[in-house]
């Protein structure tokens, strides 16, 4: 089983990984230590593809400090091909082209010499 600091390793290294339910099958990402689906503790991992569609989005417009110079900028809720979902960052992808539904793809995002974070890009 991976841990969360694990997850979030692996995906700063370009690298999206899920928790796969041994007993029913259910992915899980971020991972957790009980199966939402069967409530068993028994976990193999499974590599991501990255790719996925916007289910939902934002624009933050007055952001916190640290990201102030981004303004604004979209976050999304992306439901990835294998049916888990994950939040990030889109970039390179003009705001007022942002659609429900829209194919992206995983990518990294470092700002400022500050730690990656999870980001998506055009697919």
């Amino acid at each position: 089983m991976i841990s969360i600091k694990e997850f979030f390793d692996g995906a700063r290294a370009g690298t999206l990984t899920a928790l796969k339910c041994r007993q029913c099958g259910e992915l899980a990402i971020p991972p957790r230590e009980f199966c939402v689906a069967c409530g068993k503790r028994d976990w193999t991992t499974a590599p991501l593809s990255g790719e996925g569609r916007v289910t939902s989005f934002t624009v933050i417009r007055v952001a916190p400090r640290r990201h102030a110079a981004a303004a604004p900028y979209a976050i999304a809720h992306v439901t990835l091909t294998e049916g888990v979902a994950l939040l990030g960052r889109l970039v390179d992808i003009p705001l007022e082209r942002v659609t429900l539904g829209m194919p992206v793809r995983f990518r990294l995002l470092s700002e400022n010499g500050g730690p990656p974070a999870i980001a998506f890009g055009p697919a």
